[in-house]
């Protein structure tokens, strides 16, 4: 099953638990909360208080996605904040081994994240370790960006990693998701999609949830999308 996840980067932040209710109530599957620090990506979101705080409005699992440098030295906050998935990034990991290792300690969903330009092969030796991996599909720091159609051979070739070695890693996407790309995004192999500005930025924000789980579901009944 197809798992939509809402990123409240893009949401109304004078009326998040309003919209986060929309969004649970259209059938969300998960929640994505997006952690920057100014220095690994070039911009400043929320910390551990504003995950505890969303810990109380919804039941959907918090995905956590850690876009900051030497995330090991926030993994414990955001796991006491409430935190059920935590990702982190390679490219800021010194030690990503024991990085992955401290995330599975805290009993959470484990997962490593891939900027554009980083190749699948920074996975050969930590793809065991993970839960899921979330494929940037954009270069994260900001929101509403335009999708990088390379990111579905990236797609396609670690969806063939995976099978290849009979494990059961999700495929995350985040960046650029849309009901223009969804299926395509979908039959390359990604199975959590991540949509911020595509949701939220809609008058009806769970409506474009409920049209996104639909359509999701048809993806293999033939057609064609847009990669946008």
């Amino acid at each position: 099953m197809i798992q939509i996840a809402p990123s409240i980067l893009a949401a109304d932040f004078a009326a998040l638990g309003e919209q986060i209710q929309t969004v649970e109530d259209a059938g969300a599957h998960l929640l994505h909360l997006d952690v920057m620090d100014g220095h690994f990506v070039p911009n400043i979101t929320l910390g551990p208080p504003v995950v505890a705080s969303i810990r109380m409005t919804t039941r959907l699992p918090l995905d956590v996605h850690l876009m900051i440098e030497n995330p090991d030295a926030y993994i414990e906050a955001f796991a006491d904040a409430g935190a059920d998935w935590i990702s982190v990034h390679a490219e800021s990991c010194a030690h990503l081994d024991r990085t992955l290792n401290r995330v599975r300690s805290r009993g959470l969903s484990t997962g490593v994240v891939l900027n554009p330009a980083t190749s699948l092969s920074v996975l050969e030796n930590v793809l065991a370790l993970v839960d899921f991996v979330l494929i940037m599909s954009v270069n994260p720091g900001f929101g509403a960006q335009k999708f990088i159609p390379y990111s579905l051979q990236k797609i396609e070739g670690l969806r063939k990693m995976i099978d290849r070695r009979g494990l059961s890693v999700k495929i995350e996407v985040d960046g650029g998701v849309s009901l223009d790309n969804l299926c395509a995004l979908v039959r390359s192999g990604a199975e959590v999609l991540v949509a911020g500005s595509q949701i939220f930025g809609s008058p009806d924000p769970g409506a474009v949830v409920r049209q996104m789980i639909d359509r999701s579901s048809g993806c293999f009944d033939g057609g064609q999308d847009e990669v946008t």
